[in-house]
């Protein structure tokens, strides 16, 4: 049993396909169906059932899971200490953000690490905050800069940088725009630009307005926040952005004096040793 059977078998498991996990670990189908082949016979036991083209865990898998997570990490952690007594910032650092966040507050605190460590190679991605958090749980990502979840995983470690006030818009030429008060059966009823149903935003925005009791008419659903503030200029229906992001194009509304809140941040995963890199940019970003 060796660090790459492991590897392999976690990879199937989180992609739910020998050919994905191959394509995600840059290795051929059949080099990954060696490897899981291998890792079964000294185990004795299947790993995986074979249902069509996905692959699901055994009972046996489903056991060894968790135990072949804590030895990649340990192979990992391992790696890294050793990196570490180097004192030396330098290697990569894989960082996932969101558009939103990557586009209007990271730029200053990337120029300034950029410039003082210019020996780490630095790979940014930007993915949802939900797939940010599972690229950190899955070791795909170092860390992750994002809207953090309302009930962080045990895996994850969350740290808030930024509170983030958000505000209910429309066009100015819209039908609610001049309204002093909004009852949230009559927003309802009139046609949302949101998120996609799976965002933290968006289950923050149908809690707190209790949305879940009616049916909206969303005729758009995307997370590109500057996409649906084009759309909601226009006069397409209201959605829901950073106050951050308002100016004369749009008119913010209000619901029953409901404030909508969100934290952004930044997650890292638990029992994971650092690298000097990511250190020294979560360093920058405890300073904000």
């Amino acid at each position: 049993m060796d660090e790459s059977q492991l590897k392999a078998f976690v990879a199937v498991n989180h992609t739910g396909s020998f050919t994905a996990a191959a394509d995600r670990l840059n290795l051929t189908q059949p080099a990954i169906t060696k490897r899981i082949a291998a890792l079964e016979n000294q185990l004795g036991a299947t790993l995986f059932d074979r249902i069509g083209r996905n692959s699901k865990l055994t009972e046996t898998g489903y056991k060894l899971l968790p135990l072949a997570e804590n030895m990649l990490l340990s192979f990992t952690n391992i790696r890294q200490s050793a990196d570490n007594l180097k004192s030396q910032v330098c290697g990569g650092l894989s960082l996932g953000t969101s558009h939103h966040i990557g586009l209007h507050r990271l730029p200053p605190i990337l120029r300034q690490y950029t410039n003082q460590y210019p020996d780490v190679e630095l790979a940014l991605h930007f993915v949802d905050s939900e797939d940010g958090v599972r690229g950190v749980q899955n070791g795909e990502l170092e860390m992750a800069i994002i809207t953090l979840p309302s009930i962080t995983p045990k895996a994850i470690s969350a740290t808030k940088i930024w509170d983030d006030p958000l505000a209910l818009v429309v066009g100015k030429m819209h039908p609610l725009a001049n309204q002093d008060f909004i009852a949230v059966e009559e927003l309802a009823h009139h046609e949302a630009i949101l998120p996609d149903i799976n965002t933290y935003t968006r289950a923050l925005l149908e809690e707190k307005l209790m949305l879940t009791g009616y049916k909206l008419h969303v005729g758009l659903s995307t997370n590109f926040l500057e996409t649906n503030k084009m759309m909601a200029s226009i006069g397409l229906g209201w959605t829901i952005l950073p106050e951050t992001m308002l100016d004369d194009t749009v008119k913010k509304i209000s619901i029953n004096d409901i404030v909508l809140r969100r934290k952004l941040g930044y997650v890292t995963r638990n029992g994971k040793t650092l690298s000097n890199a990511t250190r020294a940019m979560i360093g920058l970003l405890d300073r904000i």
